[in-house]
């Protein structure tokens, strides 16, 4: 089976996680991704490692976004250089970017300047916090985006201060909209024959993820996140019991659903203002910490078993290791090997997308920089 975007030739400048990774998903897709990397060091993210683990010279991170692309070293400093750029640009169906507003522009690789070369590229830019405004040109980094949105006040409790999600939750959200809005784009092209341009920033894209909670913050009287103060609160807008709660061998996760059949089945006691279901969430913290003090002398298989069959919203709480055991986890086939060029195997995760019943894998790892240059000229006759 030919995958749905084979013949399709992707030209990918951005560099570190937001749009590597919307080039990972078009590759896994059946593009052809060629990064264009300056000679030598290659992109920043090749630098750029979670607890400093580096294989074969380049960061594991950097392993893990780049598999199943093609790198073509140039300098865009150096005219020789540009102009072999620009005739890739002239053969290419899309083009990412992720530098800052004003650098394309010198170069002479902005919007307006490709579509002289190329009438009918897609033209992707992620940015920081979009192009115009008084944050343009401040770093657009995944820590510093949770913390200007207002993200970092919905998890943990009303006593911890900000919390920030332990994962590059921006740059891998921004991913997947950029990844969207070229595909709308390519969409639109074959309609009109004309190149489209498409932007995506970090910061938009955090705030939309927060749509639920932002529409009721602009809806509700302008009244702020307001979290619960008992540990294993999960959600700043929603009432008890949803939380995870601490058991006797481990956790247990109770999603929303009718408090009194689910206090009545673990034996807890039940005010008479529980009745209401509107004071679920004033008498959020009394409900949990009642609930709690049952699931703390009951294991989480014990729960289980007396909740699930009743329809109660459940599960335990895995880690990695625990998650990877479970049946329902190896059903999906969730993991792949990456051969390396030194040949060793890298594990990593696959495309989660399925097509036509047929998941998505690929052992071509991440490329050497200009690793393919020379392979590439040749196939493009450029001189």
């Amino acid at each position: 089976m030919k995958k749905p975007l084979e013949g399709l030739l992707v030209l990918e400048f951005s560099q570190f996680l937001a749009g590597p990774s919307a080039g990972l998903r078009l590759a896994d897709l059946g593009a052809r991704v060629i990064k264009i990397e300056r000679p030598v060091k290659g992109e920043g993210g090749r630098q750029i490692a979670i607890k400093n683990i580096f294989i074969d010279g380049d960061s594991l991170v950097f392993h893990t976004i780049n598999r199943n692309k093609e790198s073509y070293a140039a300098d865009l400093k150096n005219a020789d250089d540009l102009e072999k750029v620009k005739k890739l640009i002239a053969k290419a169906d899309v083009m990412t970017h992720n530098f800052r507003p004003g650098v394309m522009e010198k170069i002479g690789l902005d919007y307006a300047s490709v579509k002289t070369i190329n009438s009918k590229i897609v033209y992707g830019i992620v940015s920081g916090y979009g192009n115009k405004g008084p944050w343009a040109n401040k770093p657009g980094q995944d820590l510093l985006v949770q913390s200007l949105s207002g993200l970092t006040h919905l998890s943990g409790t009303r006593n911890d201060g900000p919390v920030p999600f332990g994962l590059a939750v921006a740059d891998i959200l921004c991913g997947s909209h950029f990844t969207q809005g070229i595909l709308a784009g390519l969409i639109k092209r074959g309609k009109t024959h004309e190149s489209v341009l498409v932007e995506v920033s970090l910061l938009e894209s955090t705030l939309d993820m927060q749509f639920e909670v932002l529409t009721t913050y602009l809806n509700d009287g302008g009244k702020l996140p307001y979290r619960g103060n008992t540990r294993g609160t999960a959600h700043a807008y929603l009432s008890a019991p949803y939380g995870i709660y601490k058991t006797k061998d481990s956790y247990l996760a109770i999603a929303m659903g009718n408090l009194i059949p689910l206090m009545t089945a673990l034996g807890c006691t039940i005010e008479e203002a529980y009745e209401d279901a509107a004071t679920w969430f004033d008498k959020r913290d009394e409900i949990v910490e009642t609930i709690a003090s049952v699931l703390i002398n009951t294991t989480t298989d014990e729960c289980l078993l007396i909740l699930e069959p009743l329809g109660i919203w459940c599960a335990p709480v895995l880690d990695y290791q625990e998650l990877m055991q479970q049946e329902g986890y190896k059903v999906l086939g969730m993991q792949q090997n990456v051969k390396l060029p030194n040949g060793d195997d890298l594990a990593t995760t696959r495309c989660p997308i399925v097509i036509n019943g047929r998941k998505l894998y690929s052992t071509k790892p991440a490329p050497k920089v200009g690793s393919h240059t020379d392979e590439i000229n040749k196939e493009f006759y450029i001189l």
